[in-house]
């Protein structure tokens, strides 16, 4: 699968990357580490730039995302279950991953949007729960927007940075996706901590 991505970025550039990002995010596993890490590198060989290579990956995730709004919208969480069960060795899902997104959405409300455009595989599956709460469309437009924005930067410029050796670096961003993760359980640690101290300033206030 990566060298007909490489392929295809190869002929048709911007259109390309944005195209690949936008099927990426309705099907998770086409890798997007390893086009934005490409498309980088590509930066080095042609007249492409980062810029253009953000926008053109940034504006297929927000397509893509919006896809993936609509199937939330008119499929309920019990209904996707069953069709990933189903059908989802094609797109090397279970139904599991599907249980996971909408547990971050409980969990994290509307910023989940933001948060898991930053971890891989669920980072497209958020949208389905965004649109089974018919979530206002012009937050999760920014908060989709904001979040792939900044996931497909550092990855175009990780592929820029170490040009040839694109791939390695494509396949150590479980290393980043790790750190992502404690990031964000460092964020919910120190949101649980304001939110009972602020509860138990306002007891002793109260009494």
């Amino acid at each position: 699968m990566e060298n007909w991505i490489t392929n295809f970025m190869n002929e048709w550039g911007y259109f390309g990357i944005f195209l690949l990002i936008a099927l990426e995010n309705i099907f998770p596993p086409i890798p997007s580490e390893v086009i934005l890490t490409f498309g980088g590198f590509m930066t080095t060989q042609t007249d492409m730039h980062i810029v253009g290579v953000v926008i053109a990956s940034t504006l297929g995730s927000v397509v893509g995302a919006v896809a993936l709004y609509a199937v939330g919208a008119i499929m309920k969480q019990d209904r996707m279950e069953r069709l990933i069960e189903k059908r989802g060795k094609w797109l090397r899902l279970k139904k599991e991953d599907v249980g996971k997104a909408y547990g971050w959405f409980d969990r994290f409300g509307k910023w989940a949007v933001f948060l898991c455009r930053l971890v891989p595989l669920v980072r497209s599956l958020i949208s389905i729960p965004a649109g089974s709460v018919r979530m206002n469309l012009a937050s999760f437009l920014l908060l989709t927007t904001l979040g792939s924005l900044l996931w497909n930067t550092v990855l175009t410029f990780i592929g820029s940075a170490v040009g040839e050796s694109w791939e390695s670096a494509a396949g150590q961003m479980d290393v980043f996706s790790n750190v992502v993760y404690v990031i964000i359980g460092l964020l919910v640690v120190t949101g649980a901590i304001l939110f009972f101290r602020k509860r138990s300033r306002d007891v002793k206030s109260g009494s």
